[in-house]
């Protein structure tokens, strides 16, 4: 392979591995949280199988103090530094294989998977196909939840709840939610359909152990339920049962959002957050970072395609929020039964930030294991052939791997379909499980907008 190392306007970096034994495509590497890094991940296990791949750092290095200080680096954060280096891609490996590029795929999760949807989004012409992973479609909202209950628990450290605490949340929530389905494998199938009492948590007289204390089963009734403004309006949906958050302070990326991107006060105190405030204000300051644009015809009309994927269970990027984009899609643009030509989103019981979970939770997507050529297990090569060869799927094969091994492997749909067990095959294989139309998440699409949209 021939390693290209460059820089783009001063500050955008980026890699491009171009293989001896070229297939013709070209693949982009997304990267998640503040970015500054490469995909090497993907690269190195799509480079084998014959894509010219390539990553970029969006602007910045993660070494870089307050780089979202600097306006260029932030808008190239947003979204210039990943069609800047899709541009430069193209033209290089024009260049180096003296024939231009067949066709082009993204695949991300997280930030890259919103780094998919910008592409989609602002930039058509850049990628054939992208594959967006856990989103978070509008992640300024995200991250106001993600700041506000970090400092709900850091004001009240009564309430702090740990990982053990969560642990028992969720453990208990699938115990009573698992066998919905007809399958009790320690996965709830369908959250929406999850009713779980919390109230049961609550500690006895006398008991320590395997219990809330009543100041943390308020603060997990407060991050469970939907964030309100300062009005009491709610601006987002709250967590699906079972789900669990991550705990501790607020992360150092949040507090950068703040500090450097909207107020650029490396002293900003974080205790003086507001929700609506500053919403609006990071809306207004970096209005690229929002993913949740609908206006999709350009990529579509271009012959495009979208696979959207997210863990039922993923305690960063919720799963609501993926689900809303999908429905405001569907709304913009003729419908679901048209979407469904352009963008399906497949959720995955179980699984939580792009992998891991109890649930099945690879199936070739960005920084999983891979099936080359198979486009029934691996989401890339699904993509590919809906593109190529206007093969939609309807249905991938997602597989558990555990100790280096296949434990079981799970069927996933395209929404609003669900996997359900035939009662009659293992219940460890795909292959037992049909796709049907589940009403519970076609309702879940038809709810109203919030005000934090």
């Amino acid at each position: 392979m021939c390693r290209v190392e460059g820089v783009i306007e001063g500050n955008i970096g980026f890699e491009l591995w171009l293989p001896a034994d070229w297939n013709g495509r070209l693949l982009g590497a997304g990267v998640g949280g503040d970015a500054g890094v490469y995909n090497y991940i993907d690269m190195s296990r799509r480079i084998a199988e014959g894509f010219a791949t390539v990553t970029t750092d969006s602007g910045h290095k993660s070494t870089q103090a307050r780089w979202m200080a600097d306006p260029k680096a932030r808008v190239d954060y947003e979204h210039r530094a990943v069609h800047l280096t899709a541009l430069a891609a193209k033209a290089i490996v024009a260049k180096f294989y003296d024939r231009a590029v067949d066709k082009s795929y993204f695949t991300g999760c997280s930030g890259g998977g919103r780094q998919a949807l910008k592409e989609m989004q602002n930039y058509p012409g850049d990628y054939d196909g992208v594959i967006a992973g856990a989103p978070g479609p509008y992640m300024p909202l995200q991250s106001v939840r993600m700041l506000w209950f970090a400092l709900q628990q850091k004001w009240t450290p009564a309430g702090a709840l740990s990982d053990t605490d969560w642990a028992l949340y969720e453990n208990k929530a699938t115990a009573a939610c698992d066998a919905q389905d007809g399958v009790a494998d320690g996965i709830i199938s369908n959250p929406l359909a999850c009713k779980f009492r919390t109230a049961t948590l609550l500690c006895k007289p006398g008991q320590t152990e395997g219990c809330l204390t009543a100041p943390k089963l308020k603060m997990l009734d407060l991050i469970r339920a939907p964030m309100r403004d300062e009005a009491g309006r709610a601006m987002d949906d709250g967590l699906f049962p079972g789900v669990r958050t991550r705990p501790g302070p607020p992360s150092p990326l949040l507090r950068a959002m703040w500090a450097d991107g909207v107020y650029d006060d490396a002293n900003w105190n974080e205790d003086s957050f507001q929700r609506s405030r500053d919403l609006l204000a990071a809306n207004r300051r970096m209005p690229e970072l929002r993913a949740d644009k609908v206006a999709i015809a350009p990529f579509v009309k271009a012959g495009g395609k979208a696979i959207l994927y997210q863990g039922w269970a993923d305690p960063s990027t919720n799963a609501g929020p993926t689900i809303d984009y999908y429905a405001a899609l569907a709304r913009a643009n003729g419908g679901l039964a048209k979407l469904d030509d352009s963008v399906r989103l497949f959720m995955a019981p179980g699984m939580y930030h792009c992998a891991r979970g109890p649930g099945a939770d690879q199936f070739g997507a960005s920084g999983q294991a891979s099936w080359p050529g198979d486009p029934s297990r691996d989401v890339l090569w699904a993509l590919i052939h809906w593109v190529e060869k206007g093969k939609a799927p309807a249905r991938l094969t997602a597989t558990k791997i555990e100790d280096g091994k296949e434990s079981f492997t799970r069927t996933l749909c395209p929404y609003p379909q669900a996997a359900h067990w035939d009662g009659k095959g293992p219940a460890e294989a795909a292959s037992s499980y049909r796709c049907a139309v589940d009403p519970a998440l076609v309702k879940y699409m038809g709810r109203k907008t919030l005000v934090g949209s």
